[in-house]
């Protein structure tokens, strides 16, 4: 009989030298997701954590917040797409059809979304939501994911 698959893990980290082995977790944690949502206050290390999974997937190219477009494309060394989303300027769900969300979270790709709250009608029925916490130290934060099926409350 097959093992159930894990719905919850928590990472800690104390410096952002610990990103790389949190990414590898990450990873292994989402198996076949493609639709990670990430929440946390702003400075928490979204984008931060983002940088080090895409280097994990060996991403060549820089990965920076798109908050002004909205989404970046990255592609890895073996030629897959990843779409980073950052939704925190989005006035409304309508901005964020008119730049086909709905295409990008149906394509099978990655999708990495800072602030999905913001477009939580939208999102897709399952995935896996990463909420990142600071610790005590300057420099660490606790990682919490868990999958989902049913979408995410705004």
């Amino acid at each position: 009989m097959p093992e159930p698959e894990a719905r919850q893990h928590t990472i800690r980290i104390f410096t952002k030298a610990d990103l790389p082995r949190a990414a590898v977790e990450l990873l292994s944690f989402i198996k076949q997701k493609k639709i990670i949502l990430f929440e946390g206050e702003m400075a928490a290390g979204k984008t931060t954590f983002i940088k080090a999974i895409c280097a994990q997937l060996g991403v060549q190219e820089p990965v920076s917040s798109p908050t002004f477009s909205l989404v970046n494309e990255y592609e890895t060394d073996g030629g897959e797409l990843i779409y980073h989303f950052d939704f925190y300027r989005v006035e409304n769900q309508a901005e964020a059809l008119d730049m086909g969300v709905l295409e990008y979270f149906s394509s099978g790709h990655l999708c990495l979304i800072e602030w999905p709250s913001k477009v939580a009608d939208l999102l897709p029925e399952e995935g896996v939501e990463v909420s990142i916490e600071t610790g005590e130290a300057e420099e660490a934060r606790i990682i919490s994911m868990s999958v989902y099926d049913g979408g995410i409350d705004g």
